[in-house]
């Protein structure tokens, strides 16, 4: 069953030593759960990857991304979550996207900048056609 501190029922998919990926097909919702400071950029492409088998079947609407446990930043993970998994996850029809961040400032700070710069980067990018918000716990990434 499921780790994470919430009032819902989650299945636990998949598991690594970076992360775990949680779904409820009732609600069309799939969450991953980073449970390391940092993760090696093919270890975070092939935990989203399965994400992406996961959602195949159709049903999913939504991805929680809880990121509370990283310490550090890289920008091309990011990238490649940005311009390249997001697209996927689209036209598997995820458009709404929750993210929870760590409980520091400089973290937020650096996602912000280094979304700026994707978005310069690839002006054909698809953010304008998602639903994407931050949130502060697993219950409110659900209910929003």
């Amino acid at each position: 069953m499921n780790t994470l501190s919430t009032n819902y029922s989650l299945t636990l998919y998949a598991e690594s030593l970076y992360a775990k990926i949680y779904h409820e097909p009732s609600l069309g919702i799939v969450i991953c759960e980073l449970t390391a400071d940092y993760i090696p950029i093919d270890e975070f492409k092939k935990t989203f990857m399965q994400m992406i088998d996961l959602v195949k079947g159709g049903g999913y609407t939504k991805f929680i991304f809880d990121k509370r446990a990283l310490r550090a930043f890289h920008q091309p993970s990011m990238e490649w979550y940005f311009i390249i998994w997001k697209k996927q996850m689209m036209e598997h029809g995820v458009k709404t996207h929750r993210k929870i961040l760590p409980d520091e400032p400089w973290f937020e700070k650096t996602v912000m900048i280094a979304k700026d710069q994707i978005l310069k980067e690839f002006p054909d990018n698809i953010i304008g056609q998602l639903d994407i918000r931050y949130c502060n716990s697993i219950d409110e990434a659900i209910e929003s």
